[in-house]
């Protein structure tokens, strides 16, 4: 609507009246929803349970997963993306193309996340692909990241399975590419900036080639992380990108609900860039379904919710709206389907997760009432 200055001057007058005739009665300005969101789900382990024997239900009825989100209003699949891992047959390029065929089938957008990793990608592990490890050279490491992402990405785009967005590492707060573990956060900026450098002009390639947008995105664990991580990229000439990813777990944040607001303004507003929370999760029990140990326990709970399917329900939802009002422009819950199965990862029999999906493990994995996250109404 374009406002005339008659127009101002009746809405100005207006609102005079409203505060100066009723000093008790509050003006509610309700916060602007970006446009476009997503509401999304990272699904990595999905084939795995599934070839597991695992299975999802939604009335006592076995349902397919991918169908299953993509009916309740899932509009984004987020994948990960391991080199070449020697020690599970999941998360390789096999995989990550039946999780995308799946999603996409469906009609689910998709993140590509990038490990840059043979294994789990975090703050303190950034190891470099075996493959690599022996690589002295800079050019020749640049190369290697450049071809492998453009290899991988001009497979899925001549399969008309390009992804929407790609991240180029996974919770990259530390240097890519790295030995083995470490904890402090010293940087080389001239070796971290020719490295992202390459991963992010493959992306930019390749979507011009097969002329698609892709969006690319750098991925920081904890919005305080964040504000430090991107504060130097910044001061350093760090390429550019096009969105802000974040992990966002109460757990291990310094940064509360309360304060999460301005925390993603000003991420947003300093850097100029998009923001998406790519990671959260909120634990729906404090029962361990299975031999391996739950990872969210007493220690990940707010005192506002509690370990139940509604406190459950209720955190994912106002985080969201907290997102949203905020000016970012979507959240991904962290495998809400990893459930358990009689399949083991690296450290026990079953899921360190099966407290923290959406669905209930007491209950023949029944849908659980954090599916309303995907309802837009609980937004607009």
């Amino acid at each position: 609507m374009k406002l005339t200055g008659i127009t101002l001057l009746f809405l100005t007058a207006g609102i005079l009246f409203l505060t100066c005739g009723n000093q008790d009665m509050p003006i509610e300005f309700k916060p602007e929803i970006p446009e476009e969101y997503y509401l999304g789900a990272d699904l990595s382990y999905v084939n795995e349970m599934l070839d597991c024997g695992g299975v999802y239900r939604e009335n006592g009825n076995e349902v397919d997963p991918y169908v299953l989100f993509a009916g309740k209003g899932a509009s984004l699949v987020r994948v990960r993306f391991w080199n070449n891992p020697d020690w599970t047959q999941y998360s390789d390029f096999g995989d990550v193309y039946l999780t995308i065929l799946r999603s996409k089938a469906q009609g689910m957008a998709v993140l590509l996340d990038y490990h840059l990793s043979d294994t789990w990608a975090d703050p303190a592990k950034q190891i470099i692909p075996k493959a690599w490890s022996e690589i002295d050279d800079m050019e020749i490491l640049g190369d290697s990241v450049y071809n492998f992402i453009s290899s991988t990405l001009r497979v899925l785009g001549n399969a008309n399975l390009l992804p929407e967005f790609v991240q180029v590492g996974n919770e990259t707060n530390n240097e890519i590419l790295q030995p083995g573990e470490y904890t402090d956060y010293m940087i080389d900026w001239e070796r971290n900036n020719f490295l992202f450098r390459k991963g992010l002009s493959a992306v930019k390639d390749v979507a011009n080639e097969f002329g698609k947008e892709i969006g690319t995105m750098i991925h920081i664990a904890q919005p305080e992380n964040a504000q430090w991580w991107f504060g130097e990229a910044k001061k350093n000439d760090f390429p550019d990108f096009d969105w802000i990813g974040i992990s966002y777990y109460p757990k291990w944040s310094q940064i509360k609900m309360a304060g999460l607001s301005q925390a993603i303004k000003s991420l947003m507003e300093t850097h100029n860039k998009k923001l998406m929370i790519v990671e959260t999760a909120y634990p729906q029990s404090l029962d361990n379904a299975d031999p391996a140990n739950n990872i969210l326990g007493t220690d990940a709970l707010l005192a506002e919710y509690p370990a139940t399917p509604t406190g459950q329900r209720n955190y994912i939802i106002d985080l969201t709206r907290i997102v949203l009002e905020s000016g970012g422009q979507g959240v991904i819950y962290w495998e809400p389907a990893w459930i358990s199965t009689s399949c083991s990862t690296l450290w026990g029999q079953g899921s360190h997760w099966d407290n923290a999906t959406f669905f209930d493990a007491a209950n023949n994995n029944e849908v659980l009432p954090a599916f309303d996250f995907f309802k837009k109404e609980n937004y607009e």
